[in-house]
């Protein structure tokens, strides 16, 4: 009787292991983040606004949930479901999709990680860490609305980290679904019985990082289909990012900068232009000073910009940050790039902006 009381107790104590080593942990998160701006020049006619920005302030609010489960052997499985909300009128982003920054599983282990799903492609991560600003409302995201909007529905990445040797793909069917909703939606779903191109996208990524320094090189080829914007109508029309960037810290200091060459092959004709952005992130005490230059020129053309921003936040807690910013962008020629994300600006007219805001991190 007594070994069968301590078999029994043995196997009820492995099923409880297996069942502990089995759970999962799931995290919620989030960040919430609002403020108010001040623009000049925000149409032809020179008038000024202020409000409450909708794409971002400092950093895009949202709430997400992730969890890991560990399979044994140094393997865990891993998703990731993350929503995008606009702080003026608590409506979502990314095209009104309910997880759109962020929707995927996936396996990782010391060869690296492997996910599938809505995710971040290579270009949004070389930016990471080399873009002293971020998403912030006055940023280079603001000149090309893609870079803090890099995301591929319907795909396939890989990630590593080998003693420092950084490595990165994805590979979408159909790069965009949406049609609505600001930068990052194009109409391009994809996945197209037939044609092997419509609506492709392939990402790369390869680079060194310590905490010290970094440099990461990566290329962004998608592909269009009929109904898709910025002119990529057909799947014979591609557009192609090449970015080299990087990232130095001397002492608390750090410095970032990169270079974003763009190719835009569309049914209306061909574009080239070259972005580059440098900046500075310092700290003192609670607070933080970034500032950032960043210029815009295009091929063959007049209408370039340049952007000039000085950021200042000081943190209450180590959750919740007060910021104000101040900005500056010109356009030349016909140029009509707004300093704000998501704003408008006359054609070719100077735009000053102040901001002032809000961040509290969950």
């Amino acid at each position: 009787m007594k070994n069968i009381l301590s078999s029994a107790a043995a196997l009820v104590c492995a099923l409880a292991a297996t069942s502990a080593h089995a759970q999962t942990s799931v995290q919620v998160y989030g960040i919430v983040d609002s403020g108010i701006a001040h623009l000049t020049n925000v149409n032809n006619a020179g008038d000024s606004n202020t409000k409450i920005p909708s794409l971002t302030s400092s950093s895009p609010s949202r709430i997400g949930f992730k969890g890991s489960e560990d399979l044994g052997g140094g393997l865990q499985a891993f998703f990731v479901l993350e929503n995008g909300l606009a702080m003026d009128t608590g409506t979502q982003q990314q095209g009104g999709r309910l997880f759109g920054r962020a929707a995927n599983v996936g396996l990782k282990g010391d060869w690296g990680q492997l996910t599938i799903g809505r995710q971040q492609n290579m270009t949004y991560i070389s930016g990471l860490k080399t873009d002293v600003l971020g998403p912030n409302l006055f940023a280079i995201g603001s000149i090309d609305p893609y870079l803090p909007n890099a995301r591929s529905d319907n795909a396939i990445g890989y990630m590593g980290n080998f003693s420092g040797f950084v490595v990165g793909a994805t590979w979408s069917f159909g790069r965009d679904a949406s049609a609505t909703g600001g930068p990052a939606a194009t109409n391009c779903a994809g996945e197209v019985a037939g044609n092997s191109k419509a609506c492709r996208q392939y990402t790369g990524l390869v680079g060194y990082e310590t905490k010290q320094w970094g440099l990461n090189a990566s290329y962004d080829r998608l592909y269009g289909n009929v109904g898709a914007a910025g002119g990529l109508t057909s799947s014979n029309n591609d557009d192609i990012r090449t970015t080299v960037n990087g990232y130095l810290m001397i002492g608390p200091t750090k410095i970032g900068g990169g270079l974003i060459d763009r190719e835009t092959n569309a049914a209306t004709g061909t574009t080239e232009s070259l972005l580059w952005y440098l900046g500075v992130s310092h700290p003192i005490n609670n607070f933080v000073i970034d500032v950032q230059a960043a210029a815009r020129n295009t091929k063959n053309s007049d209408d370039d910009v340049t952007m000039l921003v000085a950021r200042l936040n000081y943190a209450l807690s180590k959750r919740t940050v007060v910021y104000t910013a101040i900005g500056r962008m010109d356009n030349d020629g016909n140029s009509a790039v707004a300093l704000d994300a998501g704003g408008t600006v006359g054609v070719g007219k100077t735009q000053n902006g102040v901001m002032l805001g809000l961040r509290h991190h969950f």
